[in-house]
């Protein structure tokens, strides 16, 4: 009979053998899997987290099923690894679809699986980070792996607003398990080999006739430009993961947290001269918002969200003077900046975002309206715009607004004015704030003096001039208390890294409620 301590010894020897036997899996899978220009499971959770940094939960866990053959297959983790490391030195959780297994698919092992990580992360306070690579609801399991899917969904709701979800589609993603992705903060693809869709071309052949592609109808071009599904997309799984890395830097653990500070070079009251020769003083001439952007920020940088649908407005993470805070600002090079429903629908998502997680919101205006046309009124221009307006009322952060050149109608309101709770107003001194332009206000003021004179367009352009001295100078706003400041242009850095330092213990006092119901 073996001494006590070599049969310890076997144990652990038998331990380790099983571990690595897990971790490694099939060989010819793994050469399957990286044939398609995929890496394993494994390999992702390595290039997300620290080195040496990951703890794997369950790794031992096997699917208790019969039937189909299931009983005679029962691999170690079920398809899906599951455990907690770091980022940057901060504690992050992730689970990781194993195609390998089964594809990926889920059963009711691998589902508790994942709401055990799920709920620990919850616990823990957290970010929460799935890298799927999935073949949905595992058939043989049948409505076991439908509610494992429930699980997921409720957990992910309950998790809303608590600590930042991240998705990270790195292999299909169809029927059911699209909603979990979509219940989530972000969601990232890769593309070619990434795809999210509820039915797929199968079925969409079979039930109205058309043809298509699986990268035709969800892939991540198509979610990232069009259905508005994908915040960021990438051409491969490395630099994709790596800015899954820079996000969870600029995020807080949790909503009862800030996000890291992280102090930089750039001097908090640096001149922003350029700003002048950026923006035209014409309020019709077309510029990069986003070079205004990187001319304020900390060194330049921001991480663009959705920087692919809904060009029109931009809603970035970035820092001043070390602090992380969000951006929301139209641009006048996409649509002249004007807001449509998809523009309203980004930014609202976005300051949601931002004030659960105590992100500050600044508000760069350059807006001439809403867009008019028949389409847009009848897809409901009216209760998906209020969505924005909705999401900036609700926001209880520090919220400061800028009006760079032109905010009229309502419009200028939804975008974050003094009159729907902006805690400071500012402009430059180019800015028009108006109910609209001054040629169609005096289209519509003067419009029968116009029509009786003998010289109608010389009539036109003298009240066009009456009305921009009257309601459409710099400081006309100012002057009635609905601007706080009007600013020099060159200040701007300095004057939003001020008033932000102010308003950083803000506090906001909420009605008692359950909660809203936003507009939908």
């Amino acid at each position: 009979m073996p001494a006590p301590d070599d049969t310890i010894r076997t144990r652990i020897d038998e331990l380790a053998e099983i571990k690595e036997s897990a971790r490694s899996g099939d060989e010819a899978a793994t050469e399957r899997q990286h044939a398609k220009g995929k890496l394993t499971a494994h390999e992702r959770i390595q290039l997300l987290l620290d080195k040496g940094s990951f703890n794997e939960v369950e790794p031992l866990r096997r699917h208790r099923a019969s039937g189909f053959g299931l009983e005679h297959k029962k691999p170690y983790s079920d398809g899906v690894i599951t455990g907690w490391g770091s980022v940057h030195g901060r504690t992050v959780f992730v689970y990781a679809h194993d195609f390998r297994i089964f594809g990926g698919a889920l059963g009711e092992a691998h589902a508790q699986k994942i709401h055990k990580i799920q709920d620990l992360a919850e616990a823990a306070g957290a970010p929460l980070v799935s890298l799927n690579d999935g073949a949905g609801a595992r058939i043989q399991e049948g409505v076991t792996a439908l509610a494992g899917y429930g699980g997921i969904f409720r957990r992910n709701t309950k998790a809303s607003g608590v600590i930042p979800q991240i998705s990270v589609m790195l292999g299909p993603c169809a029927g059911g398990a699209a909603y979990s992705p979509a219940l989530t903060d972000f969601v990232f693809m890769v593309r070619d080999t990434s795809q999210m869709f509820i039915t797929g071309p199968d079925v969409v052949k079979a039930v109205t006739g058309e043809e298509i592609s699986q990268n035709g109808l969800g892939g991540a071009d198509v979610h990232a430009a069009t259905s508005g599904v994908s915040h960021f997309v990438y051409d491969d799984e490395e630099q994709c993961i790596e800015d899954v890395r820079y996000l969870l830097s600029l995020l807080p653990a949790n909503n009862r947290e800030l996000s890291p500070v992280e102090r930089s070079a750039d001097p908090a009251d640096r001149l922003n001269d350029s700003l002048l020769d950026l923006v035209p003083a014409g309020s019709g001439q077309a510029y990069d918002i986003r070079k205004v952007i990187e001319e304020v920020v900390d060194d330049g940088d921001y991480f663009e969200v959705h920087p692919a649908w809904a060009t029109n407005l931009v809603c970035a993470l970035t820092r001043l003077d070390g602090h992380v805070v969000g951006i929301v600002a139209n641009q006048p090079a996409s649509m002249a900046g004007v807001l449509d429903i998809k523009a309203s629908e980004k930014g609202a998502r976005f300051v949601q975002f931002c004030d659960a997680f105590n992100i500050p919101l600044v508000t760069l205006v350059d807006v001439p309206g809403f867009l008019p046309g028949v389409d847009q009124e009848h897809d409901g221009i009216i209760r998906r715009g209020a969505k924005l307006l909705y999401a900036y009322c609700n926001a209880t952060v520090p919220r400061i607004s800028l009006v760079l050149r032109k905010a009229y109608g309502g419009a200028y309101i939804v975008m974050d004015s003094r009159s729907i709770g902006a805690d400071l107003a500012l402009a430059w001194p180019t800015n028009e704030i108006a109910v609209m332009g001054a040629e169609g206000a005096a289209n519509v003021v003067f419009r029968r003096e116009i029509n009786a004179a003998e010289n109608p367009e010389a009539v036109r352009q003298q009240r066009i001039a009456e009305y921009k001295d009257e309601l459409m100078h710099p400081y006309y706003a100012a002057e009635r208390g609905l601007i706080d400041d009007v600013i020099d242009p060159s200040e701007t850095r300095s004057v939003l890294i001020r008033s932000l330092e102010m308003l950083r213990a803000k506090h906001a006092d909420l009605p008692s409620r359950k909660h809203g119901n936003p507009p939908q």
